[in-house]
């Protein structure tokens, strides 16, 4: 079984009127533990915490992003999940905040820049793309053997990621506005000029030439604004797909990132058996993200292999279908078949989020999202609960 992890990225709020809060700047230093010396490692002593996760800034200090360690099972990557949202939510707890499994921010407000070189350059560069920019994403990691495999592997999947926008949607309201999107951040983040599906390559050379023309054009300023659905980590042997919401609810993360580890490992059976990628031009698949974007599970996705509406759990039923061959050998095909049964039951995060905005509006709904986010949590830490200090910084 390949190894698989994600990346989180989470909102920091005011618990109790669900703005956003600046803190990620006072939050880090205490999720990011200095090294030990040769000394204290001899002596014992142990990291403040062994969470079996990293934390790292994002583009603005109103969020912070959340990495698991690879992971070989889904029981693992969702007790990794809970410990970090947990252990993100204790930091920011002693700062007067919380944080939440948001895609975008249900309250209007403004956010502030992370003090770092690159983003200020990106801001002059980008302006009113950078100021708006606020959106959090589910980033999957699954293992490959070369970047060779890696490449063939995206040009196997691009057709069916669509999918995973639907079963992720986790953001209807943007800025106090009531989108008519059950995932505003896919809409959000595909204004930036790197993002979104990508043609098929067909072998590494050409992914390679094609990322180096795009940094030479100067329309991106560096590789890693290479935003593709689907791309070559350039950290890790890895590809990373990035096309989910950040999930309201940690198993339902998981649940996506095992369903992404099977369409990794299917794709690579296909290219060694020969099997060519399915030829669905570039703007059927921006279509079928669009369509996913704003129907979410509620009405009709564009089916993967007709590229012609059907309905939403038909759809989503197809793709396990089509993965079921290698769940069904890794254990994990009655799992992934309960949690996709569950999440059309229950609702995706966006449709979850509608509850609370009835009965008590904007503030309500990140209220409910805080308890969502944290559920099944334990930080591991000593000091289990952290008293709510007063707000340091608003806005």
């Amino acid at each position: 079984m390949r190894t698989f992890g994600v990346e989180e990225e989470l909102l920091i709020v005011d618990p109790e009127t669900g703005m956003l809060l600046a803190l990620a700047d006072l939050m880090l230093p205490g999720l990011v533990p200095p090294k030990l010396d040769d000394a204290q490692v001899l002596a014992g002593q142990q990291p403040v915490h062994d969470g079996g996760a990293d934390f790292s800034y994002e583009l603005k200090l109103e969020q912070i992003e959340t990495q698991t360690r690879p992971c070989l099972d889904y029981q693992e990557l969702l007790r990794q999940l809970r410990q970090a949202r947990a252990l993100a939510d204790h930091a920011a707890r002693e700062h007067g905040g919380r944080v939440a499994a948001l895609a975008t921010s249900p309250q209007g407000a403004a956010t502030h820049l992370t003090p770092n070189q690159r983003y200020l350059t990106m801001q002059q560069r980008f302006g009113l793309t950078v100021r708006n920019q606020l959106t959090c994403g589910l980033h999957v990691h699954t293992f490959v053997e070369s970047p060779e495999e890696g490449v063939a592997v995206m040009d196997r999947i691009r057709d069916k990621l669509a999918v995973l926008i639907a079963l992720s949607a986790n953001s209807p309201y943007w800025n106090g506005a009531e989108t008519g999107f059950e995932s505003y951040r896919t809409q959000a983040w595909n204004r930036w000029p790197g993002s979104g599906p990508t043609m098929i390559f067909g072998s590494l050379p050409v992914y390679r030439r094609l990322v180096t023309r795009l940094v030479e054009s100067g329309v991106l300023m560096d590789e890693g604004m290479v935003y593709f659905d689907a791309r070559l980590a350039r950290l890790h042997p890895t590809v990373e797909v990035r096309v989910a919401d950040v999930c309201l609810r940690a198993e339902d993360a998981a649940l996506i990132a095992v369903i992404v580890r099977a369409l990794v490992e299917s794709a690579s059976r296909e290219w060694d058996d020969g099997v060519d990628p399915a030829p669905v031009p570039t703007l059927l698949l921006r279509m079928a993200a669009w369509q996913a974007s704003n129907c979410g599970l509620r009405g009709e996705l564009l089916d993967f292999g007709t590229f012609t509406p059907a309905p939403a759990a038909d759809v989503v039923h197809a793709l396990v279908d089509f993965v079921a061959p290698v769940l069904q050998e890794q254990g994990e095909l009655e799992l992934v078949r309960e949690g996709v049964d569950r999440i059309l039951a229950e609702g995706t995060g966006s449709q979850l989020q509608r509850g609370p905005f009835r009965s008590g509006g904007l503030a309500a709904v990140v209220e409910e999202a805080v308890e969502v986010t944290t559920r099944g949590g334990a930080t591991g830490n000593p000091a289990q609960e952290v008293p709510l200090l007063g707000r340091v910084r608003r806005g």
